[in-house]
Formats: structure tokens, sequence, C-alpha cells
């Protein structure tokens, strides 16, 4: 894995040292204001039936995020729903991790490609549905639903994230939708967090793998 560039470094520092300034309601336009983001973007027509439209996620279940799930620089954080970028750039720089996007629309893919590339930043961002992209969400070790979405399409890639941990231990990271109770899933954020952070557990030895799918739905 590639070392973090000089300029994401020093931004990094800069990002760090000018939120920690800033009292917690001020955070999330001052990470704007960093970032070079004036104002959201409109959806548009490939927003999939049932997926929630773009919102910025807050700076504080960002770090919150960041805490509980103890993210480094070792990890692929991936932002499933990465809308301009904003959530996967804030983690590489707040903790060095990989930053990773999936987003489905193109309008957005293009933003946030654009605003990666004029601060010189490692974002890597995939266009697509995230239930028919198994195998890009392999890439991951963190990964950040913001509510994008429930349903079927939150079954489809809870199973493929279930089918991930058990070759490897993976952490989830939700805001503003907690998950359907899954036996290989474990909470490990404080009940009052406003982010809910879950790491993954090998199955019971001798039990065969339970079914994902079945169990988000129940």
């Amino acid at each position: 894995m590639p070392a973090p560039s000089v300029a994401a470094e020093r931004l990094g520092g800069g990002l760090r040292a000018r939120l920690l300034a800033l009292p917690f309601h001020a955070r999330d336009d001052g990470l704007d204001q960093f970032l070079g983001l004036d104002t959201l973007p409109e959806d548009g027509p490939d927003l999939p039936r049932g997926c929630v439209p773009y919102l910025p996620c807050p700076v504080e279940a960002l770090c919150q995020a960041a805490e509980y799930a103890a993210v480094g620089p070792a990890d692929v954080f991936v932002d499933i729903g990465s809308g301009l970028g904003r959530a996967a750039l804030f983690m590489h720089l707040w903790t060095g991790a990989t930053a990773v996007g999936i987003e489905v629309q193109a309008s957005l893919v293009a933003a946030s490609r654009a605003v990666a590339a004029r601060l010189s930043l490692p974002l890597t961002v995939i266009q697509g549905d995230a239930a028919q992209l198994g195998a890009e969400l392999a890439v991951g070790s963190v990964f950040l639903l913001y509510a994008p979405f429930g349903g079927d399409r939150l079954a489809q890639v809870l199973a493929a994230l279930a089918a991930l941990a058990r070759t490897r231990p993976i952490r989830i990271c939700t805001v503003d939708r907690p998950l359907p109770p899954c036996p290989w899933l474990v909470r490990i954020s404080p009940p009052a967090a406003q982010v809910e952070v879950y790491r993954s557990v090998g199955p019971l030895e001798g039990s065969p793998p339970s079914d994902p799918k079945t169990e988000s739905s129940r």
C-alpha cells in the first residue's frame, strides 16, 4: 500500500488543526470550505428508486467512526454512496487510510474525482450500484453506510460483506440506519454514539455459515 503523499500529510495536518479549532456546530462548514465544496449538487435520473438522495455525513459522525472503528493507515476505507467524496477524503486525511468511494450517480462520480484531482489527493471512485459490486467491495477493511438505502439493496450489500468477512475481519460504520441483526457482526461503539460501528466475528466452530440475506431481512 503506498505511503501518504506529502500533499496528503500537509493537508491532513491542516484539516485536523482547522476542525479542532472550531466548535462542533461549525465543523461541517469548516470541512466543506477546506475541500472547496460550495453547494450540494442536484441528484440525477440515475439515482435508483429506493436510494436516499445525496446528503453529506456530519463531521462528528466521521470522527466517531474513525475512533470507534480504529481506522488507520493500513485500512482501506470504503464509503458506500460516496457522493462528492467528502467522507472518503476526510477519512484519508484524518487517519491516513486509503480512500475508496462507490457512487451510482455519474455526475457525483465526476465531481468527486475533480475534487480529489484539484487537491492532489488519492481517491478511487467506482461508479455503480453497490448491490451489484461484490468484487469491488472486497478491497475494503472499513465500510461506511450513511443510510444510502434499505430493503433488498441493503440485504445484497450485507450478503457481499458477510462473504468478505469470512475471509478476513472487517468493520462497518452506519449513520442514521442501524443494521438489522446479523450473527456475524457485533456492535463495538458506545450506545449513545452518533455512529454505530460493528466488527465482524467468525462463525461458531463447527456451525454452518448463515445466510446473511435471510438474517438481514428478519
